[in-house]
This record gives C-alpha cells, structure tokens and sequence, in this order.
C-alpha cells in the first residue's frame, strides 16, 4: 500500500534517479569549496547498489567533488575496484578479527572484508578503519590487539575511530519483528573507551572517539 489511514505505518524515503540526487549534492557545493568537505555515502551498505553509486560518483568526480564512502566493505573484489576508482576515502567498518566470530554474529566471515581493505590500501587509497565497540562482542584486549595490528600492515590509513555501541538499534529490532533477540547490551563507559583509544594508539595511528 503506498499509506496506511490509520496512520500506524508511513513510507520512508524515496526513489530517486542520479539527477536528482546530484541537484542535492550541488546545493552545497559552496560550502565543500569552503571547508574542504564532500559528500559521504552511507547507508545500509552502498556498495550494494554498485551501478546507481558509480553513477553518482562519477558525477560528482567530474565536478571535482571530494568524495567518501562508509563500508563494510563486503562486496566482490571487482565492485570495490571499480569503485576506488572513483572515491577519495573510504571509511572501512571492522567488526570483529576473528573469521568465527564475525560470521556467528553478522552471518558472513570477514575474510572477504579483511582482503577488500588490503587492496584498498596496496592501491594507495585514503582510509579510516572505524571500530563499533560493542562489549561482549569485541572489546577483549586480543580483538583489539588484533585490530592494531592489522591496521599497522595497511598503507594509507589515516586514523582509526572508535564508536561506542549504540542501543537505537535494539528499539528498531523490536519495531520489525518480535522474533530476533537483540544482546543485551549496556554502551561503554567513557574510561573504556579511554582505554581502548590508548591501546590502538601504541601502533601509531590518531585514534577519535566518535566519528
């Protein structure tokens, strides 16, 4: 149905074609001059729409636009090659070291995800490894550990941030099915977090809070 007249339920966000999305994008094309900025494509996971994204970044590399993408980076080697071409950072999520684990808690390993970043990095790309600290899933000190080590192989990284979980996701859960069981899961503490940052920092990179 496209409404629902008793209001319970509503429509969010539209289909719109590269034209229209880049009128939005040149709106601000006076302020990316002035900040040095650009525009950040998110999600969801934007590589799984890899025709509509080189589409745009096209677009927007023709104009000279500073570009980022925000990424699992899970996706075919090809689409990520295609995709560098055309993109100036790359924001890359690591949720978990660990293959198991990963694929346990996300349902896929990260091998796929670990290679996608080293070839990132091996083509000279800009990149920020971004971190969700999630306890009980991967704030043991072998994770991270793991993690700093990992980054320390890499060219190109710019900086590592650290996101505290976010609890907005169990609200949603809840809100779309009455099956999945969320963990249950407090945010970290702002001396964990401390730790944390102090940890990844041993291994010589500029370690942000937030992002």
């Amino acid at each position: 149905m496209d409404a629902c007249t008793a209001g319970a339920r509503e429509i969010i966000g539209r289909e719109m074609t590269v034209s229209e999305v880049m009128v939005e994008v040149e709106q601000d094309i006076i302020f990316y001059d002035q900040s040095g900025g650009g525009v950040t494509f998110s999600g969801g996971e934007p590589l799984m729409q890899p025709e509509f994204l080189l589409a745009v970044l096209n677009q927007c590399q023709a104009q000279q636009i500073h570009t980022a993408l925000d990424t699992s980076c899970y996706a075919e080697p090809k689409i990520v090659e295609m995709v560098s071409e055309r993109t100036d950072l790359f924001l890359c999520d690591l949720k978990h070291m660990d293959n198991e684990i990963h694929e346990r808690f996300t349902g896929v390993g990260n091998n796929l995800i670990l290679d996608n970043i080293r070839r990132l990095s091996e083509a000279g790309k800009e990149i920020v490894i971004r971190v969700p600290v999630i306890p009980g899933f991967n704030n043991d000190r072998a994770n991270i550990e793991a993690t700093g080590k990992f980054t320390a192989l890499l060219q190109g990284v710019s900086r590592i941030d650290i996101l505290p979980f976010n609890r907005g996701g169990k609200e949603k859960s809840a809100r779309l099915t009455t099956e999945s069981k969320p963990l249950q899961i407090e945010t970290p503490g702002e001396e964990e977090m401390n730790s944390i940052a102090k940890e990844l920092s041993k291994y010589g990179f500029e370690v942000k809070i937030g992002g």
